[in-house]
């Protein structure tokens, strides 16, 4: 992964500067468009990885009808970082990245004169799904408070770095200095989990999900319980914006129509990502299928940029930004444009309400269930037909792995939850409530 971004940047870093949303030199009819992207950050897809492999945006600048030949470049990165590095330089015009990032990307467009503009979203969660802290499977770490004086692993200047500093503020642990922050990589990260050098990881998508899947961890901590919006974005250079508002707006029309495919396609979506990215279709469905944990937008929707406003202390605490003007960054006259009538609607559109799916083994369409005990009535009457099940937590809605989550018996009813300490506190809240095993869960429902 590491040698293919490195291999990326190179290319990048080798063409002209011309050749970024403007003419090769020789041929004043052929225009390069360069688009940076994270194809496994799974809620960028829209602006990258199934977006590429749909063709639509090739599409798009085909029929603009303006007597030139547009050629397309996709980059691909592990993260947002080098994007904005490459952006900065005038050698990518459109990017996708995750809302903290996204944040270093316009103060450091400013910086360096070279200003960029979030013009759109793709996939977003309102109470901040998309972050989950992790521990090794055989970890005793059950709470925020037991990370105390422990090894915590995350990206610094990450989406989950912002997690794992709100968390344990509101833990009330100081977050620089009552944990070991190890500043890695995501895939650095879940080596050093795996190798027991580090306690738990604080990472954003597909990484948790990935891992719990795999059975190499188990969630601590769920974003969600934050209740503050966190999202990925796109991201233009100013100046390609206003020299080819024309291609922009085409690469947001495409991004639409890959929108639309992801949400009445999702499992079709899903398994297309899978075949570009190497992860399993299943930890992909988890994130953006039809209740998963993520909803794709393009709208620019006020809620995201009001939390987007709230990520800015965040980062200048950690001394990586100083003042950012969110207000001046964020310009959605483009998609307005691209998407028409439709903007307002998309606008004011909430994300699905949270339902139980099952993705039985050989089919195109997932089932969803009224409530988790009718899923796992379904998973215990076929054991041998299931490729995957999945449950809303009962407190934050966040979809998780029916296998992986901790459940709860209460007065007849089966709960699920993403992480042991929100189980708990369920448990203890209610007389009777008790914490009980996924197996003993299925027994149930027999």
């Amino acid at each position: 992964m590491k040698r293919t971004a490195v291999a990326a940047a190179a290319v990048v870093l080798l063409l002209p500067l011309s050749a970024c949303g403007a003419a090769e030199a020789g041929d004043g009819s052929t225009v390069t468009v360069t688009v940076g992207y994270q194809s496994k950050t799974i809620n960028t897809v829209t602006a990258g990885t199934l977006l590429r492999s749909l063709g639509y945006f090739e599409k798009q600048l085909a029929s603009l009808g303006d007597g030139r030949t547009y050629k397309v470049v996709w980059q691909d990165y592990a993260t947002g970082a080098p994007i904005t590095a490459q952006m900065t330089a005038g050698k990518i015009d459109i990017g996708s990245m995750g809302d903290f990032p996204l944040l270093i990307n316009a103060a450091r467009g400013k910086q360096l004169d070279r200003p960029t503009r979030l013009v759109s979203v793709t996939g977003y969660n309102l109470r901040g799904g998309l972050n989950t802290i992790v521990t090794a499977p055989g970890s005793e770490l059950t709470s925020l408070q037991d990370l105390k004086g422990k090894k915590v692993s995350t990206s610094v200047g990450s989406a989950a770095d912002g997690t794992l500093v709100r968390a344990l503020q509101r833990a009330g642990i100081d977050p620089d200095e009552g944990i070991e922050k190890l500043n890695q990589q995501p895939a650095v990260g879940a080596s050093a989990l795996a190798a027991g050098s580090a306690d738990a990881l604080s990472q954003f998508v597909a990484w948790p999900g990935l891992l719990t899947y795999q059975g190499k961890a188990k969630a601590l901590y769920d974003g969600a319980q934050l209740n503050l919006p966190t999202f990925h974005g796109v991201t233009a250079r100013e100046d390609f914006a206003e020299d080819r508002p024309a291609v922009l707006e085409a690469f947001l029309k495409a991004q639409a129509q890959a929108t639309e495919y992801l949400n009445t396609r999702p499992v079709t979506a899903a398994e297309k990502v899978a075949e570009a990215t190497g992860l399993p279709a299943e930890v992909v469905y988890l994130y953006n299928g039809a209740h998963g944990i993520a909803t794709f937008d393009p709208a620019v929707k006020p809620q995201l940029v009001a939390a987007l406003k709230q990520d800015v202390s965040v980062l200048k605490a950690a001394k990586l930004t100083g003042d950012v003007d969110v207000d001046a960054f964020v310009d959605d006259q483009y998609v307005k444009k691209a998407l028409g009538a439709s903007y307002g609607k998309q606008l004011a559109a909430t994300p699905p309400a949270a339902a139980s799916e099952v993705w039985p083994k050989g089919a195109e369409q997932t089932k969803t269930f009224k409530s988790p005990a009718e899923l796992l009535a379904y998973l215990a009457a076929h054991p041998d037909g299931i490729r995957a099940a999945y449950v809303p937590d009962a407190t934050t809605g966040t979809l998780w792995f029916a296998d992986k989550a901790v459940w709860v018996a209460d007065s007849g009813k089966l709960l699920p939850f993403v992480a042991p300490a929100t189980a708990r506190a369920y448990a203890d809240r209610h007389d009777g409530a008790r914490v009980i095993s996924y197996a003993d869960a299925l027994e149930r429902v027999s």
